[in-house]
């Protein structure tokens, strides 16, 4: 199953993101090496959100994701949401629908 994360990052995101930026990727890389985080990035220029890509069993894979992300530890992050995607083209799709 396929999760989209997104994150809303608070007004001084871009001035205290190199403090944990570092922290941060090596979270994600981590994530990503276990299979779980398929794709993620700031989104905006300027940055206001983030979306991240999720390839797992349940949507609590995400939520323990984001409790130890050190952006939301340290307060970059205003608020998060957690969806399903139903991916229904492509080959990475979790549930492929093709015409008739």
């Amino acid at each position: 199953m396929h999760y989209l994360l997104t994150y809303q990052y608070t007004d001084d995101y871009l001035v205290r993101r190199n403090l944990f930026r570092n922290e941060h990727l090596r979270h994600a890389w981590a994530a990503q090496a276990r299979g779980e985080l398929l794709l993620g990035g700031a989104a905006g220029d300027p940055p206001s959100s983030a979306v991240l890509v999720f390839s797992c069993g349940s949507a609590d894979t995400v939520e323990q994701f984001v409790q130890a992300d050190p952006y939301v530890v340290h307060g970059l992050v205003r608020s998060h949401t957690v969806q399903p995607w139903a991916t229904v083209v492509g080959k990475e799709a979790s549930t492929p629908v093709h015409p008739q």
